[in-house]
């Protein structure tokens, strides 16, 4: 089925990863194994979905949901709100304080920017496939 909007199917959020990195491949796993996400890597994206991304896309992870493309740090906090492991509430109560998402953006980059290194403790191998 496909998705105007983009996405694989219209029924899950889709997952949009960098498939060359072993770090992102588990956390891509982790959301699948975890929440109804719908992944695709970097590699497999269409000139569709690629346009619907930010020029520089390939600098974090993004979901495509509710019509919306979310990114970074937001994106994360997108999937874990949508995941079995995350009180979506949590992401409600923190948006509450002013500094949040700059905090969240923060934290999201300082992950991202060492993602060679944590790759070393958890990684993956491409593709991500969901589960049935």
């Amino acid at each position: 089925m496909s998705d105007p909007a983009g996405g694989p199917t219209a029924d899950r959020p889709t997952l949009v990863y960098d498939d060359d990195c072993g770090f992102c491949t588990w956390c891509a796993e982790w959301a699948v194994s975890h929440g109804e996400f719908e992944p695709i890597g970097f590699s497999a994206l269409t000139d569709t979905q690629r346009e619907r991304l930010p020029p520089d896309y390939e600098e974090c992870v993004h979901l495509f949901a509710d019509g919306r493309v979310y990114s970074c740090g937001r994106a994360t906090e997108e999937v874990l709100a949508r995941s079995d492991a995350v009180p979506g509430e949590l992401f409600d109560f923190l948006g509450q304080f002013d500094d949040y998402g700059r905090f969240r953006e923060t934290l999201y980059r300082w992950g991202a920017d060492r993602r060679d290194w944590l790759g070393v403790v958890l990684s993956a191998d491409s593709p991500v496939s969901r589960r049935e």
